[in-house]
């Protein structure tokens, strides 16, 4: 089907305008379904590999549409190329990269045949390893360029190197070595980084593709500046590209910044009240809207004022008269109507919420679900259900960790620990309750290193 109709009485997009290819730099043919447009002009474009375009002239007036492969003139030889535009477009093509229409004066030659693919297959084939081996003899020859691209000509006679270098290169020894090396006649091209991004291609952090591989063909420079004009954060990961340079897309926009920034007032603008001073802390071009606070270097008591308020307040000011307030009107009249989903619904209204399961009356909690506490607890009711022979003491002695950190905390080391557990068996047994003290505080009653008390001193007397 050609066309897809809108209405029976409209005329629709056609489908010959899209053409047959998946190349960079790819575009809509929207005159392709016009009877005779093509008969207006005999200017092509054709397309070869990546980004490189040009133009040429249909002296035969083939019926050429849009992804035919044909044969084109070239010095020596002849190339291979796609069409990828016909008809009155074409002129404004050559009209946005600002050359004249009547400079193509090379000609299509025929549409290619069998032969002509078979060649320029081959010569593709050569282009990868032609690009490493001539990696290699410009570092032998310590030329500072990095050699990103090769493109061999349609018939193999002449291959074009793509170069990147931040300055100026004498490559004259090198392109005799290129041509002593592959026998080929030899074309060297200078390229920017944003350039080679292009041949390259890739998706932004847009989510698509990159400018400067579907439509831009002229590059403009970009400046911080565009990014402090639209407030955006300086953090140069995210204002760079894919070429590390800043991004083509900062200069999109920076004419409709620039025109709402000269209808607000200085940075530095100053308004009194009857409840204190008010400094200018953050503007928002686009909303219109600029926000106060109380404090020049720190935000307090910030509030959000609309334009139209804030220049009666300056007239106000001026004429010696303060407002009782900054808004005369509730601040939720500039939203405008605006509603923010986000804030509808709590985020989290999704999540699987955990429920607590009760303990039963009297029994034991259900296995793996006890939680830390109760097993702590647990464990200090295993300590105390000790013999009736045995002491705290040596219940102590079988924890090995608390040990090593008592003997840390005391001057005396194990031998004061020894000293003290003998003091120990000597005393005889403890009751739970002492013995609860001691496991709570870590250390004897008495305090670190302390003496036995009166009670353990009366005992020893009796025993002797």
């Amino acid at each position: 089907m050609d066309e897809f109709l809108l209405n029976s009485n409209q005329r629709g997009l056609s489908a010959r305008g899209c053409g047959r290819q998946d190349k960079q730099l790819n575009s809509y043919n929207w005159l392709a379904d016009i009877p005779g447009v093509d008969a207006l002009t005999d200017l092509v474009e054709v397309q070869f590999k990546n980004t490189r375009k040009d133009y040429y002239i249909n002296s035969n007036h083939l019926p050429l549409q849009k992804g035919d492969i044909v044969a084109v003139e070239s010095v020596p030889g002849h190339d291979i190329g796609v069409v990828t535009m016909t008809g009155p477009l074409v002129k404004l093509q050559m009209k946005k990269i600002r050359l004249k229409a009547d400079t193509g004066t090379r000609r299509v030659y025929r549409l290619a045949r069998e032969l002509d693919m078979q060649k320029y297959e081959e010569a593709k084939a050569r282009e990868h390893s032609t690009m490493i081996r001539s990696r290699q003899i410009a570092k032998e020859l310590q030329l500072e360029m990095k050699i990103g691209d090769v493109e061999y000509q349609g018939d193999g006679n002449k291959a074009i190197f793509y170069y990147i270098a931040d300055q100026r290169v004498d490559f004259r020894k090198l392109i005799k070595v290129l041509a002593e090396e592959f026998k080929v006649r030899i074309e060297m091209k200078q390229i920017g980084a944003r350039q080679e991004a292009g041949r390259i291609g890739g998706i932004g952090p847009c989510g698509r593709e990159l400018c400067c591989a579907t439509w831009m063909k002229n590059f403009v420079t970009v400046s911080i500046n565009s990014a402090r004009c639209q407030d955006v954060s300086l953090n140069p990961q995210k204002l760079a590209g894919q070429c590390a340079k800043l991004k083509c897309c900062l200069n999109y926009e920076i004419s409709v910044y620039t025109e709402a920034a000269a209808k607000m007032p200085p940075s530095d603008t100053v308004i009194e009240t009857q409840k204190g001073v008010y400094y200018l802390v953050k503007t928002d071009v686009l909303a219109g809207t600029l926000g106060f606070s109380t404090d020049k270097h720190l935000v307090e008591n910030y509030t959000i004022v609309p334009i139209e308020r804030v220049f009666d307040i300056i007239r106000m000011n001026q004429n010696g008269e303060k407002p009782a307030d900054l808004n005369s009107e509730d601040i939720s009249a500039l939203d405008n109507g605006k509603m923010d989903l986000a804030t509808q619904e709590s985020l989290t209204r999704f999540d699987k919420r955990k429920r607590k399961k009760k303990r039963k009356k009297g029994g034991a909690a259900p296995s793996g679900e006890e939680s830390a506490p109760e097993q702590a607890l647990e464990g200090g009711n295993q300590a105390e259900a000790t013999d009736e022979g045995g002491s705290n003491a040596d219940n102590r002695q079988g924890n090995p960790r608390r040990d090593r950190n008592r003997n840390r905390r005391r001057p005396g080391g194990n031998d004061s620990r020894q000293e003290q557990t003998s003091s120990a068996d000597e005393g005889g047994e403890r009751t739970p309750r002492e013995g609860n003290n001691r496991r709570r505080h870590g250390r004897k009653p008495g305090g670190r290193g302390a003496a036995p008390n009166a009670n353990e001193a009366k005992t020893d007397t009796a025993e002797s």
